[in-house]
């Protein structure tokens, strides 16, 4: 699943420009992983060990109010067993 699937974007020159998308809120599930994380952590790695691909960092960002790809160590972490609910508009 690419992160601007449903995105409207137009062509202008041959170049690709993306509209501004919009997630819905994840709600919180039973099933929901929280970890801590070490020193050295960074979300394209853990995206990597949850869901398979480093390509969903950006949802653990999501989910978790972050900005950056790096995070401190010590710091709480929700990891969502599943990112179905990773689609924006």
């Amino acid at each position: 699943m690419s992160r601007y699937e449903n995105t409207k974007s137009k062509i202008v020159n041959g170049k690709t420009y993306y509209k501004t998308t919009i997630y819905s809120e994840v709600p919180l599930r039973n099933d929901d992983i929280y970890i801590i994380t070490q020193t050295g952590d960074r979300l394209d790695n853990l995206a990597y060990e949850f869901y398979g691909s480093p390509s969903h960092w950006w949802f653990i960002a999501k989910v978790n109010g972050l900005s950056s790809m790096n995070v401190e160590g010590g710091v709480q972490l929700r990891i969502p067993k599943s990112i179905q609910n990773a689609i924006g508009t």
